[in-house]
Formats: C-alpha cells, sequence, structure tokens
C-alpha cells in the first residue's frame, strides 16, 4: 500500500512587522486549505493545515522535510498553497529565470523562493510522486488586494483597463512593497540565492505542478473560495471526475475566464504513469 501525505498552506494574512506594515489582507485562502485538506483525506491522505500565522518558513520547511524523511519510492505528497504570490530579483542567476526574477509565495513571515521549494523537492526519494496545487498569483504587475469581483466583473475590469478595480481582485503582493521589503532584506535574499546556487540538487521524484495562473497573469480571490481551488473542487466533484491530471487541468482552464489560465508544469523525473491516474489516487 502506498502512504499519501498531504500538506495544505492557506494565509488571509502576513505578518505586517515583517512586510514593511502591509498585512495582505484576503478571504479565502484559509477556507481554500481547509477544503483542499477535506478533499485530501477524503481520497486516503493524511493532512496538515498551517493556516496564517502558522504558515511560517519554519513550518512549513520543517513539514515538507518531514515528508520527504518519510515517503519512499511508490508514495505520494501533496502541497496546497493558497496566499499571496510575489517575486525577487534574481541578479545572481539571470539564466534560470527568463525574466531575471525568482517568483515567492509569501509566507506569514517572509517569501519563500520557488529555488528553495526546488530544494525540498529534490529531497525526495526517487519514484516519489509530488503534486503541488498553487493559487497565488506570479505576476510582475502592482496591485493590492482589498475587495472582491465575481469573475465576470473582473474580466470587465480589465476589459476597461481599469487598474484600480484589477487590484481589488488578485493575490499578488503589490509590486511597490516588494521593492520596498527587498530593498530593505537585499542581502539576506542575495546570500539565500547563493546558497541556493551553490547547492543545488536534482529532483529526482516525479513533480507535478498545477498553478492558478500563468506568470504574466493575476490569480483572484473570492468570497468562499479562490477562482482556481473554487474550480477545481467543482471540476473534482467530490471524487467524480474521470481521467488523469492532463484531462484534470484542461478542465479547469475551460471553466476560468481567458484572463486567468491555469499552468500545468513537470519537474523532476516525470511519470506517464503518475500523469494518466485520477487525480489524488493514493
Amino acid at each position: 500500500m502506498a502512504t499519501g501525505l498531504s500538506l495544505h498552506v492557506g494565509l488571509n494574512t502576513v505578518d505586517p512587522q515583517r512586510y514593511g506594515g502591509w498585512d495582505g489582507a484576503l478571504v479565502a485562502c484559509e477556507n481554500d486549505a481547509r477544503d483542499m485538506a477535506r478533499t485530501a483525506r477524503e481520497a486516503g491522505f493524511s493532512d496538515t493545515t498551517l493556516l496564517t500565522a502558522d504558515g511560517t518558513v519554519e513550518n512549513v520547511t520543517a513539514e515538507l522535510r518531514e515528508a520527504a524523511r518519510r515517503l519512499k519510492d511508490g508514495d505520494i505528497f501533496l502541497l496546497t498553497y493558497s496566499g499571496h504570490g510575489g517575486q525577487v530579483p534574481n541578479t545572481l542567476r539571470p539564466d534560470d529565470e527568463a525574466d531575471e526574477l525568482d517568483e515567492t509565495l509569501v509566507l506569514y513571515d517572509r517569501e519563500f523562493l520557488d529555488d528553495e521549494l526546488n530544494r525540498e523537492f529534490a529531497r525526495f526519494a526517487e519514484g516519489v510522486r509530488i503534486l503541488a496545487l498553487l493559487d497565488c498569483c506570479h505576476s510582475g504587475t502592482g496591485i493590492e488586494v482589498r475587495e472582491l469581483l465575481t469573475p465576470d466583473a473582473m474580466e470587465q475590469q480589465f476589459q476597461t483597463r481599469d487598474p484600480a478595480r484589477i487590484e481589488q481582485t488578485a493575490r499578488l503582493m503589490p509590486v511597490t512593497k516588494q521593492h520596498e521589503v527587498y530593498e530593505r532584506d537585499k542581502d539576506f535574499y542575495q546570500e539565500l540565492q547563493r546558497e541556493l546556487r551553490d547547492g543545488d540538487g536534482e529532483v529526482a521524484a516525479s513533480a507535478l505542478l498545477i498553478a492558478a495562473c500563468q506568470d504574466n497573469q493575476l490569480a483572484s480571490d473570492g468570497p468562499v473560495n479562490g477562482l482556481f481551488t473554487g474550480t477545481l473542487l467543482e471540476v473534482w466533484n467530490g471524487g467524480g471526475f474521470r481521467g488523469g491530471y492532463r484531462a484534470f487541468h484542461r478542465d479547469i482552464v475551460r471553466r476560468m475566464p481567458p484572463i486567468q489560465s491555469p499552468n500545468l508544469h513537470l519537474a523532476g523525473r516525470p511519470s506517464e504513469r503518475f500523469l494518466e491516474q485520477q487525480p489524488f489516487t493514493v
């Protein structure tokens, strides 16, 4: 019997003392984490949930390393994240990112670099299946989150080019705040990037990412769930969905507005057998 472990991180706010007075208030991220944890339990995973103040770099890293320690060939790890996304300059590795930026998960106490997540995935044994579902922005557009819009209203605001309304809907750390915090903590991030550059390890596991949007798009918050998470759960239909991960991704995309197109990305040593399985198969 395979083992399934899952980690669900949902942050409705961040620590304003660590982000220059910005609390990053969102509405639906904790709900996303709880709903994804329930979905995982129903599918046979053991689940851990970290909400808001518990969603620190230390706690997330500890859970990732514990999962890597426990899981072996044939097992599966599910990571879901719901919160803000951000970016920091990657001046030490300009060839690593086409836009010379590291995407980040905006955790409670600081931004968690995509290369840090890759480092943790590299700890998993060969043959482990990793599924990551990230409901956050990975865009360079400056926005702030304060008010909710329906997908139709959101699309209308994009069509009318109203930045004041667009910035009220998405899960992106405002670029002005990203710059402010990065300049304050530049030495720390550059040292971290140097450490990650010098300690790169190959991901031997089979890793599959479905992200809420493309790198140049925004991910919408919502009154109950984020737009991506809510659509994913609708497609999943309590386990009624039939098909593999590519079909799952395709059906989610079909139900999303054109301004937010979820991305499917493979890393490590992708397994066709994994891709063909019904989602959340332990």
